[in-house]
Formats: C-alpha cells, sequence, structure tokens
C-alpha cells in the first residue's frame, strides 16, 4: 500500500508540472519575441553608435594639421 501511495503521490505531481509547463508556455514564447526585440534594438544602438565613430574618425584624418611655429 505504501508504494502504491507514493506511485500516486508521483504521477499526481507529474501531472500538476506538466500542467504548469502548459499554462507557461505562452509566457515563454512572449519572453522569447520581447529578447529579440530587445536584442534587436540594441544591436541597431550599436550601430550607429560604431557608424558615428566611424565618421569621426575618417572626418579627423581629412582635416590639416596644424604646422607647427
Amino acid at each position: 500500500m505504501k508504494a502504491f501511495l507514493i506511485g500516486l503521490i508521483f504521477l499526481i505531481s507529474v501531472a500538476i508540472l506538466a500542467g504548469l509547463g502548459i499554462l507557461l508556455y505562452p509566457f515563454l514564447i512572449v519572453l522569447g519575441i520581447a529578447l529579440q526585440i530587445v536584442i534587436s534594438v540594441i544591436f541597431v544602438i550599436f550601430a550607429i553608435w560604431l557608424l558615428g565613430k566611424l565618421i569621426v574618425l575618417i572626418w579627423e584624418s581629412l582635416k590639416p594639421k596644424p604646422t607647427g611655429q
């Protein structure tokens, strides 16, 4: 009888965890989409910053250098 009760408790706990996983699945999908959007925005900001650094570097190299007297 003890083994039956332990097996029954195990099956009930597995069923509860499976139900919880099914309920959380849409939440995980939304989190994945949000993470993809955040990473995309961070990449775009980084690309714009890198482009600005490149333009400043080129601009500085094209400026005439002052000659010392």
